[in-house]
């Protein structure tokens, strides 16, 4: 009898363990940090291979905040180099900190949508900086057109959007027409660098991350509208920090994120008509945001366990880990609360969902249940004998 209850100690054991590990970086899984640059962009990507990719780097100035936050969270994920710094555009909440990082990371490849676009006196000095960072770096300069692919080891980096052209051809897999086009109302032009910014898929495996920077609502629907050219994602890095003059609901439906992650600031971004239209999007199963929207209301933010910054916090980051099954996990370094999105499970008539399995309400008996509907491919036999033992 001794033996026997040991055995299955052991072999409950190992499944708890199993989904722990699962949400640890590891060999084999990407990792994804949305910086908090407060209200601006960075967000790492480390491949599997080790190799990175920073896009875009937070506001000049703050005695180098920015960059401090960036380098911080390059050590956090094993990374020694920035080996592909992309500029999605030269507002100075994207390209401000590219002078401090220099200072302080080896960047290796420095890539954009070419010059600037926008005829104004900030997007200039932004831009001249950049390209000043740039010089002083002796990094490569790799100017991308939509199509082109980022050699980024162990990942597919494809560039959608670029100087305010888009992909002509939808990719593999993105061939639905999309749904909201026809009720979306005629956006104005927008001659600002927001239009003109790099917009790019990362796929590992069946995972895929949608990262259109500051792209604005009339260039959103030429990337979706009639024909849906990117498809869905997993992950929506929510455009323009929340700001209603993206996130249409026409592009949001078209992509069907699974989880969507906001990077706005405290009085920057998060605009209840933008959260709204994220929040509702069918099949989205959470929207995390880097900061509590002091600006909005109770009602237009996530639950505090979402939100990485609330109460005047500041510097905590959102942390995701991909696996090629697709399956991924989301941390908020704040409170280390974390959530586990199984491998997705579609029902071809209605494009249903598994839900997400939240790591902090996994105990007794129901998490070995929730266990092994996560790890069913493993151990199966085993685990089906250990729940008819009363584990």
């Amino acid at each position: 009898m001794r033996f026997r209850i040991s055995s299955l100690f052991l072999l409950c054991f190992s499944a708890m363990f199993s989904v722990w590990a699962t949400a640890q970086a590891a060999p084999g899984q990407l990792q994804i940090y949305s910086i908090d640059v407060e209200g601006g962009q960075a967000t790492l990507i480390v491949s599997p291979s080790g190799q990175s990719m920073l896009v875009d780097t937070g506001w000049p100035g703050f005695n180098g905040r920015d960059a401090d936050r960036i380098v911080a969270a390059a050590k956090l994920a094993g990374v020694q180099q920035i080996d592909y710094l992309v500029i999605t555009h030269y507002h100075q909440d994207h390209v401000g900190g590219a002078p401090q990082l220099v200072d302080r990371m080896k960047i290796a490849n420095f890539v954009d949508h070419g010059p600037n676009l926008e005829d104004a006196d900030q997007t200039r000095i932004g831009y001249a900086n950049y390209e000043a960072a740039l010089a002083k770096s002796g990094a490569r300069h790799i100017v991308v057109k939509p199509g082109d692919r980022l050699p980024v080891s162990g990942l597919d980096v494809q560039v959608l959007t670029a100087a305010r052209e888009h992909i002509r051809h939808p990719l593999q897999g993105a061939t639905q027409p999309s749904p909201s086009c026809s009720s979306e109302p005629a956006p104005a032009d927008d001659p600002t660098e927001n239009s003109a910014s790099v917009g790019v898929v990362v796929r590992y495996g069946k995972f895929r991350f949608l990262d259109l920077g500051d792209l604005t609502k009339k260039k959103e629907l030429e990337l979706v509208c009639p024909d849906n050219r990117v498809g869905k994602v997993d992950v929506f890095l929510v455009s323009h920090h929340g700001m209603n003059l993206s996130n249409s609901n026409a592009l949001v439906r078209a992509v069907h994120p699974r989880v969507a992650i906001m990077n706005n600031g405290a009085h920057k971004g998060g605009s209840p008509e933008a959260w709204q239209t994220v929040h509702d999007s069918p099949g989205l199963e959470d929207l995390w945001q880097l900061h509590y929207a002091v600006d909005s209301d109770k009602a237009h933010n996530s639950r505090e366990n979402l939100i990485a910054n609330v109460n005047d916090a500041e510097g905590n980051y959102l942390k995701v880990v991909a696996r090629p099954d697709g399956s991924f996990t989301v941390t908020n370094s704040r409170n280390h609360y974390q959530k586990i999105y199984a491998p997705l499970l579609r029902n071809p008539a209605d494009v249903s969902r598994l839900p997400a399995r939240d790591t902090n309400e996994l105990h007794g008996s129901g998490a070995f249940l929730i266990m092994n509907e996560q790890f069913r491919n493993k151990n199966k036999k085993r685990r089906t004998a250990a729940l008819g033992r009363g584990c």
